[in-house]
């Protein structure tokens, strides 16, 4: 049962090739591609539609520095949104469920802001790590409690993606499960637990949606400081 369970977040391989690289590079390819027309379709103006809006609002409390980033933190944005929802379809793979995928989009990305506040403003990053007034025996301590609260920020944004994402498909597994074995003992309560599958199934909807944007809120946090 356990391992019936957890099957479905192992990557699926076809001769002996994992498909996962094809699981990511997939969103990739249902997006539309600009068009020389004058007047785009309705997918198309859409599309534009939220990356403006996306960006505008991510980038609003960031100084002028950190829009370079802009187009990063957009294409990053666009490609979670993309791989938490198509999991959700049935028969798919959800490569955002693994950890070892969450920390090499996190750990990188973190890394990078953090070189850039050492690159321009050396004092001032150095000044987190101890706070202005702080008594002499309390310095080695608030050192070392900034420097674990700096590095686990990127384990922080890989494990709540992964947590978040893996406990909503056990969840949505366990209850179609339920419908399925009592479907042939009451009527009434496989009604009742579909329409909780239903309503399990759309939040699910808005937490793949509310994670991507998390994930990618917190790194314009990261680079705000550093910035």
């Amino acid at each position: 049962m356990m391992m019936n369970l957890f099957s479905q977040f192992a990557s699926t391989t076809y001769l002996g090739t994992p498909l996962i690289f094809l699981a990511m590079l997939t969103p990739w390819l249902l997006f539309p591609t600009p068009s020389a027309k004058w007047i785009n379709n309705r997918l198309l103006t859409s599309q534009n539609w939220f990356l403006t809006l996306f960006t505008k609002q991510l980038l609003l409390p960031l100084n002028m520095p950190a829009h370079k980033w802009a187009f990063l933190l957009a294409s990053l944005m666009i490609f979670l949104l993309s791989m938490n929802l198509l999991g959700l379809l049935p028969y798919t793979f959800t490569p955002t469920t693994q950890l070892s995928i969450n920390l090499g989009l996190a750990i990188p990305l973190w890394l990078a802001t953090v070189i850039t506040g050492f690159r321009n403003q050396f004092n001032h990053s150095l000044a987190h790590f101890l706070p202005e007034g702080t008594p002499t025996p309390l310095i080695p301590i608030l050192i070392l409690i900034e420097t674990i609260s700096l590095f686990i920020r990127p384990l922080a944004l890989g494990v709540r993606l992964t947590a978040n994402l893996t406990a909503g498909h056990l969840l949505i597994h366990l209850v179609s499960s339920a419908v399925t074995s009592m479907y042939s003992l009451s009527t009434l309560a496989t009604l009742l637990t579909f329409s909780v599958l239903i309503l399990l199934t759309i939040l699910e909807i808005a937490v793949a949606m509310i994670q991507a944007y998390v994930f990618v809120l917190l790194l314009s946090l990261y680079l705000q400081e550093n910035t």
